[in-house]
């Protein structure tokens, strides 16, 4: 197992922030998992701090050189695990693309992740950050996990419950708290993801973006691929390509309020978007939120809030991580000023 020093990490996270790892790792197998814990370095680098857990950089800020042992993740394999009559458990290995994942599900013949197409990022980062998008979250289609302890070296795989599954949250963004504290944070590495995807099939179409579409095409009853090719769409015309523009999608998770509490922000400014949630909460759209506060196009250095989504923070050419969460608390601090609503960053900062 080689150990890599000074690795330029800009081209290992989507926002396109210049900074450096000053020792990585690449894990292709449990077993370059294994190597690199028995390794000589391994004892030395994770003596001071926990190993810093890299899959795609797709929801990350970087603030400066990452000091830290980094393990990238790139472990592949993609294979249906299982058939039966009530649906396909399909698994993929962690260092797979996420999208690309779902397109081979789907040429597969295997549907049920369409609505989480487009979404940047790894396999084995979707768990952690219970990926969603239009209805589906990812615990809506997760069976189990593998993953190895990064302190004892041990293996270990955690179901749906087990993984805490919340909106954009479950075990592994928290720390452990207490002798049997469930935070996972800083030391599990995820290595396969299974997903069960059921028989039969039903779309979920219960968006206004999706609505829109079938109202547009005439299409009352679009199969699996139609809603793929219908969310690749509506996805690229609303968010940058990170390829082109540096960013990490959404930046901030959609708060939600009371109905009371909603009420009061309605009589205020009755084009607030929101949406009733089935616990009886209501959530409020970060993006309408912080365009009312007028920060559509507005920046920071060189970052910026996108002139088509005001969810979405961008780097606009050499953009440092400290101008990204300059510009995340600027506008935390509008939003909380106008609403009484403190907005909460979707991406790890580091």
């Amino acid at each position: 197992m080689i150990v890599e020093n000074q690795v330029p990490l800009q081209v290992h996270n989507s926002f396109g922030i210049v900074a450096r790892a000053l020792h990585l790792a690449r894990v292709k197998s449990e077993a370059d998992v294994a190597a690199l814990m028995a390794s000589k370095h391994w004892a030395t680098l994770t003596q001071e701090s926990p190993p810093f857990v890299l899959g795609g950089g797709s929801n990350l800020v970087i603030t400066g050189d990452i000091k830290p042992l980094v393990i990238k993740v790139e472990i592949g394999g993609r294979r249906l695990v299982e058939e039966t009559t009530r649906g396909w458990l399909v698994e993929a290995g962690a260092g797979e693309n996420w999208h690309d994942f779902v397109r081979w599900t789907l040429e597969q013949g295997w549907p049920g992740l369409e609505n989480l197409a487009l979404i940047p990022g790894s396999v084995g980062a979707s768990p952690v950050q219970n990926i969603g998008a239009y209805g589906v979250e990812l615990q809506d289609r997760f069976s189990a996990l593998d993953a190895i302890d990064l302190q004892t070296g041990r293996s270990f795989t955690l179901d749906a419950a087990q993984c805490g599954f919340g909106y954009r949250d479950s075990v592994f963004k928290h720390a452990p708290s207490g002798e049997k504290g469930m935070g996972l944070a800083g030391r599990a590495l995820i290595t396969r993801v299974r997903f069960w995807l059921p028989k039969p099939w039903k779309p979920v179409l219960g968006y206004a973006d999706l609505e829109r579409k079938v109202a547009e095409t005439g299409i009352r009853q679009p199969d699996a691929r139609q809603i793929f090719d219908w969310i690749c769409t509506i996805r690229r015309a609303k968010l940058p390509d990170p390829s082109v523009i540096g960013n990490a999608g959404s930046f901030f998770k959609n708060p939600t309020v009371s109905v009371e509490q909603c009420a009061d922000i309605i009589a205020r400014d009755p084009k607030v978007v929101h949406y009733p949630m089935a616990d009886g909460s209501i959530k409020l759209a970060a993006g309408w939120l912080i365009d009312a506060c007028g920060w559509k196009g507005r920046g920071v250095g060189n970052a910026g809030v996108y002139e088509k989504q005001a969810l979405v923070l961008v780097n606009r050419g050499g953009a440092t991580g400290g101008e990204v969460m300059t510009l995340a608390k600027a506008i935390q601090t509008s939003v909380y000023e106008r609403f009484g609503i403190l907005l909460e960053p979707e991406p790890v900062v580091v």
